[in-house]
């Protein structure tokens, strides 16, 4: 339990710039009193003393405005930013290392019994006001975008967004080389997707795929060429983070 806690503080400092001591984390962030809280009714719920677990889960909903309730299972390394208006329902399972911010359910579409709240696997983050119904799974990684409604499972690595949410952006090698070409270049890809609304993003994003293509073009006619015989002149290329670009 003390390593959990201490994970859970650490987790705090990792994702929160505004902490700004260790008194900060302990005494004013009602994410990790409720964490807290639930840790120890989760403890007395699955020892079957339910009546205290529920009465602990109704006391840390009054003093932080964040609802868990004590059948809830959560991973390690939890943290719910701000927190008010948060509700995780009996059956949710979250892994290690998710983040929930302001407002987020995890609540159920069904009132029978058995499994009936999401799952949330490793890495998870969950946009203010987004709401995740029924007993369906989030993969690894994924995004939820703020005031989301989810209603069927996530792949991994996604990020989904609207009502109902649908997927805008899946990880994959493209945009992994993407991103690289252009932190050389000195910007952010804009973190956009495809069908982004924004024009210049959707044409930069489109611009640094074409100049991979070209330069592995260019890379197998030299090979050719130099495997004919046919030397070409040999002109070094400047790394572009060493470009112009980034001054003034």
């Amino acid at each position: 339990m003390i390593d959990l806690l201490k994970e859970d503080i650490a987790s705090v400092f990792a994702r929160d710039p505004a902490a700004q001591s260790l008194l900060d984390v302990i005494f004013v962030y009602p994410g990790f009193h409720a964490i807290v809280m639930h840790r120890v009714s989760h403890k007395l719920w699955i020892n079957g003393i339910k009546f205290p677990a529920r009465l602990l889960a109704h006391f840390s909903r009054w003093i932080t405005g964040i609802e868990i309730h004590p059948g809830a299972v959560l991973g390690r390394r939890f943290f719910i930013d701000h927190g008010m208006g948060v509700v995780i329902g009996e059956t949710t399972i979250i892994g290690d290392d998710c983040t929930l911010y302001h407002g987020v359910t995890l609540g159920g579409t069904s009132s029978s019994e058995g499994k009936r709240h999401p799952t949330l696997n490793n890495g998870v983050v969950v946009g203010a006001g987004a709401k995740i119904l029924g007993p369906i799974e989030i993969g690894d990684d994924a995004r939820i975008g703020s005031n989301s409604v989810v209603l069927k499972p996530v792949s991994a690595g996604s990020t989904v967004v609207g009502i109902p949410g649908h997927v805008v952006s899946v990880k994959d090698n493209k945009i992994t080389d993407r991103k690289k070409i252009a932190n050389k270049m000195g910007f952010d890809a804009y973190g956009t997707t495809a069908d982004s609304p924004d024009p210049v993003a959707y044409a930069i994003n489109h611009m640094l795929d074409h100049i991979q293509v070209m330069d592995r073009q260019i890379e197998s006619m030299k090979k050719v060429l130099a495997e004919s015989g046919i030397q070409c002149k040999i002109e070094d290329i400047p790394e572009l983070n060493d470009c112009e670009l980034d001054k003034p």
